[in-house]
């Protein structure tokens, strides 16, 4: 029995909304895409309502709703494949019941790595992120030894609530041990930065970043949720670190939150560029699609480097950095429409390391309020500064994103090329 139009429509926006919401995007986005998305199907005042864990859709005001939650976080292919869905659907080029199809069965696609993917990219990720936030070897080898702990725990985690739970305490628990057992023995310099590196995919900078991007765009019941969400599991990895540190009688000069840089300028580039391919390999992006990443990636940190060389303030070039992220990135989208901005601009994000210096921060109550308070301030500065950068690069990039997401620019060429011709545009 075929299924009323009206209930279908309902059903596909939900899951399409529900499969934003789960790749992370802000709810104000999602509000917005897929209201859009029901004006392509015919629907002229949807109502549409988004939390980060869930949302509510009607056609009509007043008229009959359908409520979708979220099940968890979507891999970046997975974000990358809904995403291809609501363009399908804003351009009438994707018919409703073929896409609500293809997000049907969306959860079920295998992961194109598997299991050596997820362990090679834990490998690739912790090393990488250590060229980064503490460029020394003893430093690279401790996170790429112990980066497969941090794969267990998230692979343990997505069977276990319980574990699911406590995984920021668990993690930074595990990797503060590590560290601080191989400082004692002088074989590696800053554990506190060094700790950092093979569990910071799980840190929560992301979140506590688009909380407040939803605070200012005026998702406030959203944002203060995610907001919240996040600063708890920050407490919860300072957590594990202190009660590491308390278990091995730590000495109050390891704690310093000094970092290393014993690699020179390169070793940051290589950083990024494995940390890209990292997380090409644990969040199933097809190989295409990596270069392009990159570029994001590396446009991100330079304009990082650029801000706080100008500035001589962390604040300052977390603020470029964000702000080239999310131009490059909608560049990038419009070159290739196959790669939503999203899946572009959030390895790039990731790279802006909000959550780590926020741990270090907070870790530094370890060392007494006079190094806390400052600390606390700086980390506040860095995370509404790369919160401004996304809202302001948002909104430059905003002509060019309208354009991106209806066309793309191998199909606007081609509309080009044929009125160039005399031959009738096809939409």
């Amino acid at each position: 029995m075929p299924i009323p139009t009206d209930d279908r429509d309902r059903r596909l926006l939900a899951w399409l909304g529900a499969g934003l919401l789960a790749g992370g995007m802000p709810t104000h986005e999602v509000e917005e895409d897929v209201a859009s998305a029901a004006r392509s199907l015919g629907h002229d005042r949807p109502q549409v309502a988004c939390l980060p864990r869930g949302l509510h859709v009607a056609l009509t005001p007043g008229g009959p709703a359908t409520v979708e939650a979220v099940e968890g976080p979507v891999r970046l292919d997975q974000l990358a494949d809904v995403s291809t869905v609501l363009a399908g659907i804003r351009s009438g080029r994707l018919a409703a019941d073929d896409a609500l199809e293809r997000l049907g069965r969306l959860r079920a696609q295998p992961h194109r790595y598997a299991l050596p993917g997820l362990v090679g990219g834990g490998v690739l990720s912790g090393a990488g992120i250590a060229m980064v936030l503490a460029p020394a070897w003893p430093s690279v080898a401790f996170s790429a030894a112990l980066a497969p702990v941090t794969v267990a725990l998230m692979t343990l985690g997505g069977r276990s609530r319980t574990i699911s739970t406590l995984l920021p305490f668990l993690a930074a628990f595990v990797a503060a041990l590590a560290a601080f057992a191989t400082a004692g023995a002088d074989l590696v310099t800053a554990p506190l930065w060094t700790l950092i590196a093979p569990i910071a995919v799980l840190l929560p900078g992301a979140t506590i970043v688009t909380g407040l991007v939803e605070v200012a765009a005026g998702s406030v019941v959203a944002g203060t949720a995610r907001l919240a969400h996040g600063t708890v599991q920050l407490l919860l990895f300072a957590l594990g670190v202190a009660a590491a540190a308390a278990l091995l009688d730590v000495p109050a000069e390891l704690l310093a939150p000094e970092r290393p840089d014993e690699l020179g300028w390169w070793g940051p580039l290589l950083g990024v560029v494995l940390v890209i391919v990292a997380i090409s390999l644990m969040e199933s992006v097809r190989l295409s699609l990596v270069p392009w990443l990159m570029l994001t990636a590396l446009a991100t940190y330079l304009a990082q480097l650029l801000g706080q060389g100008l500035a001589e303030q962390r604040w300052a070039g977390a603020f470029l950095g964000a702000m080239v992220a999310i131009l490059v990135a909608t560049v990038v989208e419009f070159v290739r429409p196959q790669l939503p901005r999203s899946v572009a601009f959030l390895p790039s994000f990731w790279l802006l390391v909000p959550g780590s210096f926020g741990l270090v921060s907070v870790t530094q109550l370890e060392s007494g309020p006079g190094a806390a308070f400052p600390a606390v301030v700086a980390v506040t500065l860095v995370i509404i500064a790369v919160a401004t950068g996304v809202v302001v690069g948002a909104a430059l990039a905003s002509p060019l994103r309208g354009i991106a997401r209806r066309v793309g620019l191998v199909h606007l060429l081609g509309l080009l090329r044929r009125r160039r011709d005399g031959g009738q545009p096809t939409a």
